[in-house]
């Protein structure tokens, strides 16, 4: 992953509606837009959930049956796994990198033997599933483990699962998280970023589901270091994700102001930059003459004051002049010296 700059995943997910060429497409999109990564989604349907599951309140306000189960909408969006091996080489080919989020044990095995991902994404929803985290801990892989609907004793029981089953802490990275399709503002809580950071002494980025383009950049200069945002070709298309998704215009954007907000972190010292420079003679000021003095007179507040320009005696010296005498004859306005 990226270190040098925040590393933004363009979360495809199941947005590709289970079309190999929307994929593709959205892949090279993706790169157009800036991305670093694009994160698929990887699961067999019956072995994620029970077959008398519903949709979840989000997934029904899609334009979906009301009374389909889970299981019969996430084979509708599937891609199967001979695809994900071609978009994995369409990401190569176009400089960025696969990750994809496995929800079942067979599709984890999968991404860690066949596909070798240089990434596992641990999804919000697998946070407290033990064996599987066994599995990712014991695959030495980079982790990025989401925290959406987690609370910290959770988030610190998933972390020392991982770690005491073979994970590098160095090698795990946090995504703050809200759970919610599209996410309130009021909700988003990016303090919780400093705060998971503090707590666990681990990088820490955002899992974005709100519909904003600036939060991400807010997050960044909170010191997020990765941000994930569902990305789509058309927020009005059917399906799950989409609306709480940004079409390519406003993934680009986001990616833009990002970007802006890293050069204008800069570093953590204060110092005087070469842009402002030119603007200290006109903005400081000196000791000057308040009225003609003559030679041998002594320095008062009558008789000095201070303006700008700043290229004399600077005015922080001011006790240091007053009562000395004057080695010349000095007009009105000219710099003591």
């Amino acid at each position: 992953m990226i270190k040098t700059k925040t590393f933004v995943i363009a979360e495809i997910g199941i947005n590709h509606n289970g079309n190999f060429k929307t994929a593709v497409k959205l892949i090279k999109k993706a790169k157009l837009c800036g991305a670093d990564a694009v994160k698929f989604q990887s699961f067999i349907a019956e072995k994620v959930v029970t077959k008398k599951l519903g949709l979840a309140t989000y997934q029904k306000n899609r334009k979906t049956n009301l009374n389909q189960k889970m299981v019969d909408m996430l084979n509708k969006y599937k891609i199967d796994q001979d695809a994900q091996i071609r978009l994995a080489k369409e990401c190569k080919k176009n400089k960025l990198e696969f990750i994809s989020s496995a929800f079942d044990m067979e599709s984890l095995n999968f991404l860690i033997k066949k596909l070798r991902v240089k990434t596992l994404k641990i999804p919000s929803g697998e946070i407290t599933n033990f064996p599987y985290l066994v599995k990712i801990a014991k695959s030495k892989k980079n982790i990025i483990l989401s925290t959406g609907m987690s609370n910290i004793k959770e988030i610190g029981e998933a972390l020392s699962v991982l770690i005491k089953n073979g994970s590098k802490k160095n090698k795990i990275k946090l995504l703050h998280c809200n759970s919610s399709y599209p996410t309130p503002v009021t909700d988003i809580n990016l303090k919780t970023i400093n705060y998971l950071k503090n707590k666990f002494k681990i990088e820490v980025g955002l899992s974005d589901h709100t519909t904003s383009v600036i939060i991400p950049s807010a997050a960044v200069a909170l010191g997020a270091k990765i941000v994930e945002k569902h990305f789509t070709l058309n927020i009005n298309q059917k399906g799950p994700d989409h609306k709480s998704s940004l079409d390519p215009i406003n993934f680009k954007e986001m990616v833009s102001f990002i970007r802006h907000i890293e050069k204008a972190l800069g570093r953590e010292k204060k110092i005087v930059t070469n842009s402002e420079k030119p603007n200290l003679k006109f903005s400081r000021k000196s000791i000057v003459a308040k009225k003609n003095i003559k030679k041998g007179e002594r320095f008062s507040i009558k008789n000095i004051t201070t303006k700008r320009p700043g290229i004399g005696l600077s005015p922080m010296l001011w006790n240091k002049v007053l009562k000395k005498k004057s080695n010349k004859n000095f007009n009105k306005d000219d710099l003591i010296h």
